[in-house]
C-alpha cells in the first residue's frame, strides 16, 4: 500500500496489512511452542498414569502387559488429534504429531529425572519408540480418506507392531544370562543391581529356567489381541475427536 494509505489508517486508528501480517507472525511464534509444549506434557502425563512402570523400565517390558495397556493407552490423543486435524484442515498429521509431542516429552524427562537427578543408566530407563506408528495411521487415513478403514487397519497395526517395533532395541536386553544357578534376562540381571523402591510387585518373580520370559508364543497371541482391541479402542477415540470438534450453538431462551 501507499504511505498515504498508511497515513490514512493510521489517522482512523486501522492497522496495515503489514503491521498485521507481523503480529500474526509474533503471536504464531509464541503460540505454536506453547502448544506443543501444553500437549507434550499432557500426553506424557496420561501416559505415565495408564502405562507408567512398563515403559520407565527396560525389565518391565515383558511379553504380556507392556504390548497389551501400551497400545491402548497411546491410541487416545492420535484417535482424537486424526479426527480434528482431518475434518477441520484435511491434515493427516494427528497420530504422527501427538506422537512426537509425547517422545520429545519423554526422552526430556528420563534424561532430567531419572538419569541426573535418580542416576538410573540411560540404558535402563530409555522410552519406546512408537513414531512408526503414527506414520502409519496417518497414511493409513492419506491413503483411504476414511476414519473406518483407518481404525480398523491402523488400530490392528498399532497393537500388533508395537513389540516388532522396538525388538531392535529390546533384543540385547533379552539374552539370557545364568546368575547363580538362576537364568534370567540381562534386563531382569540389571533390574535386580538398580533396586526401585515405592513401586509395586518388586522384585518380580523370574520364571526360573524355562525361557517362557524371553517370548515364546505368548508375545505374538497378546499382539494380536491387543490389535483387536485397538481396533474398537481408535474407533471409540476418533468418535469423541468428532464430539469434542463440534459446534454448538446456545440458543437464546426468551
Amino acid at each position: 500500500m501507499t504511505s498515504d494509505s498508511d497515513t490514512v489508517l493510521a489517522q482512523s486508528g486501522m492497522i496495515s496489512p503489514e503491521e498485521q501480517k507481523r503480529a500474526y507472525i509474533q503471536v504464531d511464534l509464541f503460540v505454536i511452542p506453547l502448544v506443543v509444549l501444553l500437549f507434550a506434557g499432557i500426553f506424557s502425563f496420561h501416559f505415565a498414569l495408564l502405562v507408567g512402570d512398563w515403559d520407565y523400565w527396560v525389565d518391565w517390558r515383558d511379553r504380556r502387559w507392556w504390548p497389551l495397556v501400551t497400545p491402548l493407552a497411546l491410541t487416545v490423543l492420535p484417535g482424537v488429534f486424526s479426527y480434528v486435524f482431518w475434518a477441520k484442515l484435511r491434515l493427516p498429521l494427528g497420530g504422527t504429531l501427538s506422537i512426537l509431542c509425547l517422545t520429545f516429552a519423554a526422552w526430556i524427562s528420563r534424561y532430567l529425572n531419572f538419569h541426573l537427578f535418580a542416576d538410573f543408566p540411560m540404558n535402563f530407563v530409555w522410552p519406546s519408540t512408537y513414531i512408526g506408528l503414527g506414520l502409519i495411521l496417518d497414511c493409513l487415513l492419506l491413503l483411504t480418506g476414511s476414519f473406518f478403514w483407518t481404525g480398523l487397519f491402523g488400530g490392528f497395526a498399532f497393537g500388533v507392531l508395537i513389540y516388532p517395533l522396538n525388538w531392535a532395541l529390546l533384543a540385547p536386553f533379552m539374552v539370557p544370562v545364568n546368575l547363580h544357578g538362576t537364568m534370567l534376562t540381562v534386563a531382569d540381571l540389571i533390574g535386580y543391581e538398580y533396586i526401585r523402591t515405592a513401586i509395586p510387585e518388586y522384585v518380580r518373580i523370574i520364571e526360573q529356567s524355562t525361557l517362557r520370559t524371553f517370548g515364546e508364543a505368548v508375545t505374538p497371541l497378546t499382539a494380536v489381541f491387543a490389535g483387536f482391541l485397538n481396533i474398537l479402542n481408535l474407533w471409540f477415540w476418533i468418535w469423541i475427536g468428532y464430539l469434542g470438534s463440534k459446534a454448538i450453538w446456545i440458543r437464546k431462551i426468551v
